[in-house]
């Protein structure tokens, strides 16, 4: 047997694959206004902002925190506030 051979035996031996069917899903993003993308990218600032605040050991305790309102409300709950926190919000 020469090695031409050889190869044709060994590929006739190999089991033919059945074929598999991948279901596709889609996602449907609802449609939004202008209005609503510019809040959504506010929001997201506001927290991004927030969250370069916090030390890195921090990160993770308010990493699952989306809204940027409940990761303030969280992060003064954790941290308390300064003597400068507590004179703005009186002049204000």
């Amino acid at each position: 047997m020469d090695q031409d051979s050889a190869h044709m035996v060994a590929a006739s031996k190999v089991p033919m694959l059945k074929p598999v069917v991948v279901e596709i899903v889609k996602n449907v993003m609802p449609i939004t206004s202008a209005e609503d993308k510019a809040q959504r990218r506010l929001e997201v600032k506001a927290r991004s902002t927030l969250l370069m605040g916090i030390l890195n050991e921090h990160q993770l305790k308010f990493n699952s925190i989306k809204d940027a309102k409940l990761l303030l409300e969280a992060v003064e709950k954790r941290f308390g506030r300064n003597a400068s926190t507590k004179k703005t919000q009186r002049n204000l």
